[in-house]
């Protein structure tokens, strides 16, 4: 969900949110897009590295036979 914002020029700046903490925040002109900060960025690569997050897979036809590579 983005928000539209004005700045003193009055140029209309689209905000959404940061995908780690929710807070609002500018996609043009940030280093850390999509993330607010560097620290909101720092946090979810931990979280990558620590394997919070997964992506869900079916078994596949062979993967028993992957099982003896493990």
């Amino acid at each position: 969900m983005s928000k539209t914002e004005h700045t003193p020029s009055n140029a209309p700046v689209k905000t959404y949110p940061c995908p780690r903490c929710g807070k609002p925040t500018v996609w043009a002109d940030n280093p850390t897009k999509p993330f607010c900060s560097a620290r909101c960025k720092l946090i979810d690569l931990g979280a990558w590295a620590n394997e919070d997050y997964k992506v869900g897979a079916e078994d596949t036809p062979f993967s028993d036979e992957l099982d003896a590579f493990k």
